[in-house]
C-alpha cells in the first residue's frame, strides 16, 4: 500500500520556511575528506508526523523508518523509488536495527519492549520488564558484534497519548540498558542519563557514545570495560547546538554523525565539530548509513526521509 502523507494539520512551525537551510556546510576541511560539499541532498518522501529510527537492508535496497504519531512503518525501496506502509499499527515504533542474522529489532513504545522480526514476518518480544517492572517506552538500540542488544528507555511513549500510552512510569529513572537476546540476561549500564536516546559504538567497540535528550542536552562518552559488558569514565564528548543531539551513527573511521535541529553534524573522534548536512525541517531526528557499500546517508528529518552519499562507510552494518 502506498504510504500517504499524514502529517498533522497542527505540526510545529516554531523556524520560520525562510530561515531552513539545505546543503552542506565545511566547518574544517577535514569534512571534504568525507563528503564533497556540491553533493545533492535528495528528498525521497514527505508526509510524516515525527519520522525516526531509520534502518538499511542492502538484500532489497530498502529503508524502514517510523512515523511514531501516525504508528506506522514506512518502507522506501531505492530501486521504485516508491515509499509505501510496512507495518500498521506497528505500537508506535522508534529506532530500529539491524542484527547479524539481518533480522529487524525495533523499540516498541507502546507495548514497552524490545522486538525482534523473523524472516518469516514472526515478531517476537526479547524485552518488557526491568526486575518485574514495565520498561517505559524503548527509544533507540544498537546491536554489538556479540549480538547483545543496548538500548535506552526515556518516558516520551508514556508521557501522553501521541507516542504511545499515557501512563505512570513503574521504573525509579530513565536507564540504558544490555540485554543477551539469547539468555534473557538484562542489566542497567547507566542510570545517570536524564533521558538517553541515541546510542552508538566506536568501531572497534572500546567507547560507547551515548545521547541525552534531557538535561544537559549533550552526547556523552564512556570506555568499555573489558568485560565487554559494563562501562567506566564517564564524560562529556559534545554539546550540539541548535538543539540537541537524538539519534547518532558512526563511520568506519570513527567519526560520530549526530542529529540536530539543523540537520547532521559530523564530529571528530576527539570530539571536534568538522562539518553539517543541513536539512530544510523544523528538526532531524536519526540517521543511519545504508546503500550496499554503506556510503549513504539517510536521514529522517521531521516530516521526511532524504539521503544523501559519502565518501565513507558507517560501521556495524553486519553486511
Amino acid at each position: 500500500m502506498i504510504a500517504v502523507p499524514k502529517t498533522f494539520t497542527n505540526h510545529r512551525n516554531s523556524t520560520p520556511p525562510a530561515e531552513l537551510r539545505e546543503g552542506v556546510e565545511v566547518i574544517d576541511d577535514r569534512f571534504l575528506e568525507l563528503i564533497d560539499p556540491d553533493i545533492r541532498i535528495e528528498k525521497h518522501y514527505t508526509g510524516c508526523e515525527w519520522a525516526e529510527g531509520p534502518v538499511y537492508f542492502p538484500e532489497g535496497d530498502y529503508v524502514l523508518w517510523s512515523d511514531i504519531p501516525n504508528d506506522r512503518m514506512l518502507k522506501f525501496a531505492a530501486g521504485s523509488g516508491q515509499t509505501t506502509v510496512f507495518r500498521e499499527p506497528c505500537n508506535n515504533t522508534n529506532g530500529h536495527y539491524r542484527d547479524q542474522q539481518g533480522r529487524l529489532v525495533s523499540c516498541e513504545h507502546r507495548a514497552n519492549r524490545i522486538s525482534r522480526t523473523g524472516a518469516d514476518g514472526t515478531v517476537v518480544s526479547l524485552v518488557e520488564h526491568w526486575q518485574g517492572k514495565r520498561l517505559n517506552s524503548p527509544n533507540d538500540l544498537v546491536v554489538k558484534s556479540d549480538g547483545t542488544i543496548w538500548f535506552t528507555d526515556p518516558p516520551y511513549g508514556i508521557l501522553s497519548d501521541r507516542e504511545g500510552n499515557q501512563r505512570s512510569s513503574e521504573l525509579e529513572g530513565n536507564y540504558t540498558y544490555r540485554l543477551d537476546p539469547e539468555s534473557g540476561d538484562i542489566s542497567i549500564v547507566d542510570s545517570i542519563g536524564d533521558r538517553p536516546n541515541g546510542l552508538a559504538f566506536s568501531p572497534d567497540e572500546k567507547l560507547f557514545y551515548l545521547a541525552n535528550t534531557g538535561k544537559p542536552q549533550s552526547i556523552t562518552v564512556f570506555d568499555v570495560n573489558s568485560d565487554r559488558k559494563t562501562l567506566s569514565n564517564r564524560r562529556l564528548f559534545a554539546k550540539v547546538k541548535p538543539g540537541m543531539a537524538d539519534g547518532l551513527r558512526v563511520d568506519e573511521r570513527g567519526n560520530i554523525w549526530t542529529s540536530a535541529r539543523d540537520g547532521v553534524q559530523c564530529y571528530t573522534p576527539a570530539g571536534d565539530l568538522i562539518g553539517k548536512i543541513l536539512i530544510p525541517e523544523q528538526a532531524t531526528a536519526n540517521l543511519v548509513f545504508g546503500d550496499r557499500d554503506g556510503q549513504r546517508i539517510y536521514i529522517c528529518g521531521d516530516t521526511s526521509l532524504y539521503s544523501v552519499r559519502v565518501k565513507v562507510a558507517g560501521s556495524h552494518r553486519y553486511w
